[in-house]
């Protein structure tokens, strides 16, 4: 098992969930972090540390989020590795809780 970034972190970005993680499992892409899958150990201390409310274990993901599932495991490959907490996007708190951002999310 392992956690999965969705899609509330698109265009949010916060990086607090970065700080806890004792694995540095955590990828940045342009707008977006996610987990890698093979580094992940499934701890959780990420999920109450993210301020969107976009970190969910792959077994209790909503239906409506699962290809987020393969995206962290593809991008996690190809984005360098995030082990630092950094400022959110200036906007960010603008985007949190708005739907349908999966377009809106840059490789």
């Amino acid at each position: 098992m392992t956690f999965v970034v969705t899609e509330n972190c698109i265009k949010c970005k916060y990086s607090d969930c970065v700080a806890v993680c004792p694995v540095d499992a955590f990828f940045e892409g342009p707008n977006f972090l996610v987990i890698d899958p093979d580094i992940c150990i499934d701890c959780s201390l990420c999920v109450p540390e993210c301020a969107a409310d976009a970190i969910y274990q792959d077994t209790e993901i909503p239906p409506d989020q699962v290809e987020f599932i393969e995206l962290n495991a593809e991008l996690s490959k190809i984005w360098p590795n995030i082990v630092e907490v950094i400022p959110p996007p200036e906007d960010a708190d603008e985007w949190n809780g708005v739907e349908n951002k999966r377009p809106m999310l840059e490789r």
